[in-house]
């Protein structure tokens, strides 16, 4: 089952720095490092990052978390594609569900990825049952596809109307254009969703083909780079739902990349937030142009089947829950016509970056706001490559832009665009929590990313949360996620039957099934693993619903002498859905029909479990290594004469009473007045009211 213990390096790439993680798995030692991002050619960051750790050669595997396919979703940058569809169909992406952007007005305003003139329809008809009415054309659908490359589509997807109960027409269909089609960029919509619901597997199937040529000529550049380097081991890539998969599948499923980079973050903070003894977080990732939130209960993330990544973009397969706002490090501050002020969604990302880099940047923005209160320290910046910041640059764009039309001065000015920035994450953080029927007082936010840490008083005080855990290594949180992550495959496959009458054994064949199916993928990561699950979970609803509840099935794969089995029955089934819609809905419908509409497969590859006492302060770590004098730094309206701290030389047991700064490498840790910081015997600094941290003292005396 498992490969030999090696050096395992997790790569998260993000819109301004490159954050690494290394870990030798033999001599569970680890290193990081951060490095600026290079725009358009990232290979370069990437390959600079692992030079840090030495020759790449000497590397076992690469676990990389990726914005590329979110960032070419949201920014509307992939390729030119062709859809090839059942006759009548041409306009499922237009319609969607009937929704739009815009509630009143005459027109719409969404334009879909696929232009309606490289949307081909073909002769072919498939019941809901299964039976195929009208068998494909061959010479058609070759014609079709010929046409679309001639027009210059550098992908193609094949979505006919109820593929997902026979495959048979598509698969032929994939089969008559393949031999026509320019390049391996082709796919039907049995091979990715094989799901009920023509909007969403149209969708899902024609971002996918959007991503392939974006995606695979990113991923082939890295391979590239790195068997130029002399790399011979493994690269992975992380999933949306939090799991890795080979650069094989990745090239052939980017869609599952949608929200990667953002996903092995959020891995980790669960990880380490539960060994500290918090499972119930909020976690915050902080980077240079967004801010993404999730919520943690009990310790597990929680999965969504499906996302909208952007209006009318909607991607169905399991995903990490994740909002996102455009509030991150560069956003850029500005006053609108209305005379408001505004942070973001704009980003100046790594090129030029905030004015405050000195690298061309000339709107101010976050990071530059923090650097002219004094949160971050402008002699060290963090990532390596500037010597230091200009704060007398950045404090000139805030008094430009947003001091002179709100008439405040340069220190007011930047404080109003660090509590606007504030606000938007406390109400990100209130979506996933509040509006979720959670209580926020019960959960620790754990921020992280370059910027997260910065604002570590506002999440606490402005949403009411208990307090906040920040990791040892905030700046490299999702890179120490790529290198956790479990390896994992999802399936799903659309059965349609109804509960009563059940054929169990024939259920327990297609489930036995899916899972070879799962577990072969998994097994070819070839990364080490303690043992593979396997998880089975229905959608499931009464009769005359239109929506789905999803029911886990407690159930095991099991060997027996005349095969694999998971002895699922129809009672152990209607036992299951009973607890989920109680548990969804307080309440039955005993009398109404029950109905099993889709059947999901997970194989999970545990990864050997990574001890996180090794992130811990060592014996030399004390409070007089770790002091580095004070400096002024404004809080509420005013300068505060404040401590500074070298944080990673901070020892376990330290308490540091807000005001402070703790300072390292990845990432700025700032304690207002009113709170104060403790680490943790994992070297984690736990940020606490002032108030909160007597009462747990005088309770624990």
């Amino acid at each position: 089952m498992s490969t030999a213990p090696g050096r395992t390096v997790g790569v998260d790439v993000g819109g301004t720095f490159t954050d690494l993680f290394f870990y030798d798995e033999a001599e569970r030692r680890f290193r990081t490092a951060k490095v600026p991002s290079n725009r358009g050619d990232e290979a370069v960051g990437f390959m600079g990052g692992l030079a840090t750790f030495g020759p790449v050669s000497e590397l076992s595997s690469i676990v990389h978390g990726t914005t590329v396919g979110t960032n070419a979703l949201l920014e509307r940058k992939g390729a030119r594609i062709g859809l090839i569809t059942s006759r009548g169909f041409r306009d499922v992406l237009e319609m969607r569900r009937r929704d739009r952007r815009h509630t009143w007005g005459l027109w719409g305003d969404f334009t879909p990825v696929v232009d309606r003139d490289l949307r081909i329809e073909v002769a072919e008809r498939t019941h809901a049952d299964g039976s195929v009415v009208t068998a494909i054309d061959p010479d058609e659908v070759a014609a079709a596809a010929r046409t679309l490359a001639a027009k210059g589509a550098q992908a193609l997807a094949i979505v006919f109307i109820n593929a997902y109960a026979n495959p048979a027409n598509e698969q032929a269909a994939l089969a008559a254009a393949a031999a026509a089609w320019p390049n391996a960029n082709i796919a039907c919509s049995s091979q990715i969703l094989p799901e009920i619901r023509e909007f969403e597997r149209t969708s899902t199937t024609a971002l996918n083909a959007y991503l392939q040529p974006v995606v695979g000529s990113y991923l082939q550049k890295l391979d590239g780079a790195l068997q130029a380097g002399g790399f011979a081991g493994r690269f992975h890539i992380v999933q949306s739902n939090g799991g890795i998969m080979s650069t094989a599948t990745a090239r052939r499923l980017p869609v599952r990349t949608a929200l990667s980079g953002p996903a092995a973050g959020v891995i980790a903070a669960a990880a380490i937030a539960r060994e500290a003894g918090f499972p119930d977080v909020i976690t915050g990732d902080l980077g240079g142009t967004s801010f993404d939130v999730s919520l943690v209960v009990g310790g597990e993330t929680a999965l969504a089947p499906q996302t909208t990544i952007d209006f009318g973009l909607v991607v169905r397969t399991p995903m990490v829950e994740i909002t996102t706002i455009g509030a991150g490090g560069g956003s850029i501050a500005h006053v609108d016509a209305g005379g408001l002020l505004q942070v973001g969604p704009h980003s100046a990302g790594s090129r030029p970056g905030p004015v405050c880099y000195g690298q061309g940047g000339d709107r101010p923005t976050l990071t530059d706001a923090n650097v002219v209160l004094g949160r971050i320290n402008a002699a060290r910046p963090i990532g390596g490559k500037l010597a230091s910041l200009d704060v007398e640059a950045a404090k000139a764009a805030i008094l430009r832009d947003v001091g002179a039309p709100l008439g405040l001065d340069a220190h007011a000015a930047a404080e109003a665009i660090v509590r606007v920035a504030d606000g938007k994450m406390a109400g990100a953080i209130r979506l996933v929590s509040i509006e979720r029927g959670h209580d926020p007082g019960k959960f620790v936010a754990v921020p992280f990313g370059g910027g997260g840490a910065l604002h570590v008083g506002a999440l606490i005080k402005d949403v009411g949360l208990k307090g906040a855990l920040v990791p040892r290594y905030p700046g490299v949180t999702s890179a120490l996620g790529c290198v956790i992550a479990d390896i994992r495959h999802d399936q799903v496959q659309t059965v349609n039957l109804t509960l009563a009458g059940l054929d169990a054994a024939t259920l327990d064949r297609r489930m036995v099934s899916e899972a070879a199916a799962a577990r072969a993928v998994v097994e070819d990561a070839g990364l080490a693993m303690e043992r593979i699950d396997l998880v089975f979970e229905l959608d499931m609803h009464y009769v005359g619903q239109t929506h789905t509840i999803a029911v886990p099935l407690p159930v095991t794969l099991t060997q027996s002498p005349v095969g694999d089995t998971t002895g699922v029955t129809a009672e152990l089934i209607r036992t299951a859905f009973d607890r989920a819609y109680q548990a969804s809905f307080s309440r039955l419908l005993p009398d109404v029909p029950v109905k099993i509409v889709n059947l999901r497969t997970a194989a999970i590859g545990r990864r050997p479990r990574f001890d996180l006492a090794a992130l811990a302060p060592g014996p030399e770590a004390s409070m007089e290594r770790a002091g580095q004098g004070r400096r002024p730094v404004w809080f509420d309206g005013g300068w505060y004469d404040t401590a500074i701290f070298s944080r990673l030389e901070l020892p376990v047991g330290a308490v540091v009473p807000g005001p402070a700064v703790l300072e390292q490498p990845d990432a700025t840790t700032v304690i207002d007045p009113d709170l104060v910081a403790r680490v943790d015997a994992l070297g984690n600094v736990i940020v606490e009211r002032k108030q909160s941290s007597s009462a747990s003292q005088e309770a624990a005396s």
